[in-house]
């Protein structure tokens, strides 16, 4: 087992906070997080049910047989919980009483907000990074990294992907979903996420989505609020500013997970990834969510979008900092051509506010320009790094 990057962040706010809340998707690895963070502390998971009975029918008698402090695995299942935790913190006047975990982020958000509101510190666990990957064994190759995925379970334990990934998502139709209660037709709702996956890096057009789905755009629009709310899939938003162009209003869609992805569109085997049509927005999902999970595995809140304007010039991603915005565009092919740098001078050239340009490609050798670089997927962390540091990338000679 590795440490998780953000164990210290976690520890950290522990100690500030009568409450730390940590929310992710199932199987990102939020319980052995917890417990191997606070290897004293008392453990309580309400997926139990002889647990979450206790939760509900006696709730005072539940938290007082936790003692002094706990992990509470779960707590979106007992919510009103949430209003006794807040009376015994109140009563305790102390930080480092229970760290909390859930699997869904709006529901549990808004308990939250009213509840704990300043009490709790939040945080959110995504699948592995790309160096907890590296850490643990798994390969780095980018076709097995898009097959394969970044759920800490299929890696730890070596599991064939597609196996996993499919009964990932069956368990997580047949039990989240339904407890949803928000989906009738779980058939359709297959169909959705599929058709989800096959749009990955694309604009959002929710009425297209639900008419090759075969549903309305409002069932459209609450199917993937589900899916959002589980952690599943998220948008990326448009940069706005006060320019003289016409920016797309739309968000981009991706998924968490980019193994998740792939086993959704049908790939069954890694040496298909190569030649598949959707290679590149597969590559650009593994990036954006590797961008979040750097924010996110440091405590901070997300500060990306992506730049588009009505005629399609377009920055695949944007990383806003208060002393500027760090462009990248992201490209899947293992040698660096010209053509990959014109997007970013052009969308610098309308955008005063940019001081960095990178290319973040699938090959394995860094290459510095006047005005920009092109970096290996290995070295993304790093552009990270300087982004939030101001440090100017080397230029070459």
């Amino acid at each position: 087992m590795i440490e998780r990057e953000i164990a210290p962040h976690l520890r950290r706010l522990f100690e500030q906070y009568p409450f730390v809340t940590v929310t992710g998707p199932r199987q990102s690895g939020k319980t052995t997080l917890c417990r191997a963070a606070f290897p004293d502390l008392a453990y309580a998971n309400l997926e139990a049910p002889d647990q979450r009975q206790f939760a509900e029918s006696d709730p005072r008698g539940f938290l007082a047989q936790l003692g002094e402090g706990a992990i509470i695995d779960e707590i979106q299942h007992v919510p009103d919980l949430l209003s006794y935790l807040q009376v015994l913190a109140d009563e305790r006047r102390g930080n480092s009483l229970f760290v909390l975990t859930g699997s869904e982020q709006f529901q549990l958000s808004s308990a939250i907000s009213q509840s704990l509101a300043g009490r709790t510190a939040l945080l959110r666990l995504l699948p592995f990074s790309l160096a907890e990957r590296e850490r643990i064994g798994a390969s780095l190759t980018i076709d097995e990294m898009l097959f394969s995925g970044f759920y800490p379970r299929i890696l730890d334990q070596r599991l064939e992907p597609r196996q996993a990934l499919g009964d990932y998502f069956e368990t997580y139709v047949e039990r989240d979903v339904r407890r949803m209660g928000a989906i009738r037709n779980l058939t359709s709702f297959r169909r959705f996420v599929r058709l989800c996956a096959g749009r990955v890096g694309q604009l959002l057009n929710l009425s297209a989505l639900g008419s090759d789905a075969g549903v309305s755009h409002t069932t459209a629009r609450q199917w993937l609020t589900v899916l959002e709310a589980s952690y599943i899939v998220f948008q990326l938003p448009p940069y706005h500013a006060n320019i003289r162009k016409r920016l797309v209003k739309s968000p981009k869609l991706y998924f968490y997970d980019v193994g998740l992805a792939s086993f959704l569109i049908g790939i069954e085997h890694a040496d298909q990834v190569v030649t598949h049509p959707l290679r590149g927005p597969l590559f650009e999902t593994m990036v954006v969510a590797e961008t979040l999970k750097y924010r996110f595995n440091r405590g901070l809140q997300p500060n990306l979008s992506f730049f588009r304007d009505s005629r399609g010039l377009e920055c695949d991603l944007f990383y806003e900092t208060g002393r500027g915005i760090g462009a990248i565009e992201i490209k899947s092919g293992a040698t660096i051509a010209s053509d990959y740098f014109t997007s970013l001078h052009r969308v610098a050239a309308l955008i005063p506010t940019i001081s960095t340009k990178t290319v973040i490609y699938g090959g394995a050798t860094p290459q510095s320009r006047t005005d920009a670089e092109a970096v290996p997927l290995k070295g993304l962390r790093d552009v990270l790094d300087r982004f939030e540091s101001a440090e100017v990338p080397p230029r070459a000679p």
